[in-house]
């Protein structure tokens, strides 16, 4: 019988790890597998690793490690043949892995994701904001060139391959660790036919702002890593330039010049509206339209502050976690 170790790094999630842990041991018995459980933990004030435990999960406390390094941790003391990586708010579906292993063993690919959704519950800006990533139902999966970590499946020697994850990156690790997989030959499939339900949806929009804050700040880390390229530069680039546009604005309404204040205006909200209809198109839904024009506008300013800030070696004190 295959055997496969699921990874789930966790800080402060008592609300979501016994969901996520019962979701993972349902899909490994539905595929006939056996399941190691490990919640490798941050340093939870909370009852996290005390429900990880009464799940049966190996549960390791490394309370200031970065999220790679969390990850390692947990692998070094995996033993299945078959490796994944889950956060711990995100419930896995019953038929994860058994099609998954046949499109491996068919030779189709390598390494997977599943598409992600949120809860009924979640507000707006969560649900839009998870939406965009996701593709029409007739297209049930795509190779990419990186896949984000809130789950990922492989064989365990893709990972001992690339060596794991970079323990150094604050955030981002996701895209880096499999942006090396691709580059050592590994398939990346992204897999629309199933989907996993996103649990730790942001609850108000100070959540929202602080999480794509956080999220914007690996550019630079990236950038180093793997040097410069077009493809990790434009996003920062065009970041950078709305806030320019701003202060434009802002010279032009303080210098009595209104009719370039206004046009400098419509160039800032362009970008963002670009972005917006690229995403939603393919779901026929002008709300989804506008609400991702308002959330990509909010991003692109967060975004070139944190690529500014990230340069002057600001670093967010955020503890890692699934």
């Amino acid at each position: 019988m295959s055997r496969i170790s699921i990874i789930i790094p966790m800080y402060n999630e008592a609300r979501h790890i016994g969901r996520t842990l019962l979701a993972a041991q349902k899909a490994a018995h539905a595929a006939d597998v056996e399941c190691e459980l490990i919640v490798v933990d941050n340093g939870s004030s909370d009852d996290g690793p005390h429900i990880a435990r009464q799940f049966g999960a190996q549960v390791l406390v490394l309370p200031g490690l970065m999220i790679g390094a969390l990850r390692n941790r947990g692998a070094l003391l995996a033993t299945g043949e078959w490796i994944a990586f889950i956060d711990a708010d995100v419930e896995m579906p019953e038929d994860w892995l058994k099609p998954l292993f046949e499109l491996q063993a068919s030779g189709q690919a390598d390494v997977f994701g599943l598409d992600l959704h949120t809860p009924a519950a979640a507000p707006w800006y969560a649900a839009a904001w998870q939406r965009r990533t996701l593709r029409p139902a007739s297209q049930t999966s795509h190779t990419v060139d990186w896949l984000p970590s809130c789950n990922l499946l492989m064989r365990r020697h893709w990972f001992d391959k690339v060596g794991g994850f970079n323990e150094h990156l604050r955030t981002g690790e996701d895209k880096e660790f499999t942006l090396r997989l691709h580059e050592h030959g590994a398939r990346l499939l992204s897999v629309n036919s199933r989907v996993a339900l996103h649990w730790g949806y942001e609850m108000n929009w100070r959540e929202w702002m602080g999480k794509e804050m956080w999220r914007q700040g690996s550019h630079l880390q990236l950038l180093r890593t793997h040097g410069l390229s077009l493809r990790l530069l434009r996003f920062p680039m065009l970041s950078i330039g709305v806030w320019i546009l701003d202060f434009l604005t802002l010279s032009a309404l303080f210098d009595g010049f209104p009719q370039h204040a206004a046009i400098m205006v419509l160039l800032t909200l362009l970008p963002g509206l670009v972005l917006s209809i690229r995403q939603s198109a393919r779901h026929h839904n002008l709300a989804l339209t506008l609400q991702l024009w308002v959330l990509h506008w909010l991003r692109l300013h967060l975004a070139g502050a944190a690529f500014i800030l990230s340069l002057c070696h600001w670093t967010a004190r955020r503890p890692a976690r699934g």
